[in-house]
């Protein structure tokens, strides 16, 4: 059966989120939400959640799943808040334990957080397939740019995560820790060997001067026109590429709350003895 699918936008961190289901009163999937921060002063707020709470009440949807591609370093997880308005269990791929490894000794965890991902309510292993009512999914793993990245195949429709952008604005970086130019190449390979006509759901948009936001795109479109992977590209040319780009990119903005909550299922910190929640700073560490 086909998805029906309604996407979200959020242009504070260009992110896309997703609700899939098969139509009105059906039982529905929400893919990469935000929960909204404001960096400068350390307030969160729901306002983009609430849109997709709105939407799935208005649909009458029931929430199976909250579904993260992978542990965003440039948005925040709404899927708790989500979870506590909607329901649904909040699933991730089993990889997600590699990221959690690299990145908890660096906020320095309290000893009682376990890496081995019991933080969320599913891990994935790949290929893997999981129900959403009436809807089927797999689950793909395509590592590069984490080693942790998942992607969401429905039928003829995939959410790709941070894999690939628009054709006109490439393919995602790969100098975090645990990412690999080379293990990118080759699983955007593996997505592009789908049908010419499946379409490709983008996790992020970063137009170019002159073109509105869009997140929908095909395998035929990406194989040739992609302006880092189309087919005409080799694996080499795509890694030294990619190596010298990462080498000139800034730390996203979000990276340090992002990171630090969503390899914990986005849940945020209890309330120290002061009824005050908190954030670590790492300093000359990422």
């Amino acid at each position: 059966m086909k998805p029906q699918i309604q996407a979200f936008h959020d242009s504070a961190t260009a992110t896309i989120s997703y609700v899939v289901h098969a139509g009105p009163g059906t039982r529905c999937a929400i893919i990469d939400s935000v929960l909204d921060y404001e960096p400068h002063s350390g307030h969160t707020s729901t306002v983009s959640a609430d849109r997709i709470v709105d939407y799935v009440r208005e649909q009458q949807l029931q929430t199976e799943w909250l579904l993260e591609t992978h542990a965003h370093a440039d948005h925040l997880s709404a899927a708790p808040y989500l979870r506590e308005k909607l329901g649904g269990s909040i699933g991730i791929g089993e990889h997600i334990c590699s990221v959690q490894k690299i990145f908890g000794p660096v906020f320095n965890f309290e000893p009682t957080f376990r890496p081995d991902g019991s933080q969320f309510d599913r891990l994935f292993t790949a290929n893997e397939t999981l129900r959403v009512g009436e809807l089927e999914a797999t689950v793909l793993h395509v590592p590069g740019h984490t080693p942790a990245d998942v992607a969401f195949m429905f039928d003829g429709a995939v959410f790709v995560g941070d894999t690939l952008f628009m054709p006109d604005v490439g393919t995602a970086r790969c100098d975090f820790p645990g990412g690999d130019a080379r293990t990118l190449y080759a699983s955007i390979r593996s997505l592009l060997a789908m049908p010419d006509e499946t379409d490709l759901y983008m996790c992020h948009d970063y137009p170019p001067a002159g073109r509105g936001v869009r997140w929908r795109t095909t395998v035929a479109e990406q194989r040739a026109m992609n302006i880092h992977v189309r087919d005409t590209i080799a694996e080499a040319d795509f890694v030294a590429m990619r190596t010298a780009r990462d080498a000139t990119l800034g730390k996203p903005t979000l990276i340090i709350p992002s990171i630090q909550l969503n390899i914990r299922a986005g849940v945020l910190p209890e309330p120290e003895s002061n009824g005050i929640r908190y954030l670590k700073t790492p300093l000359n560490v990422l």
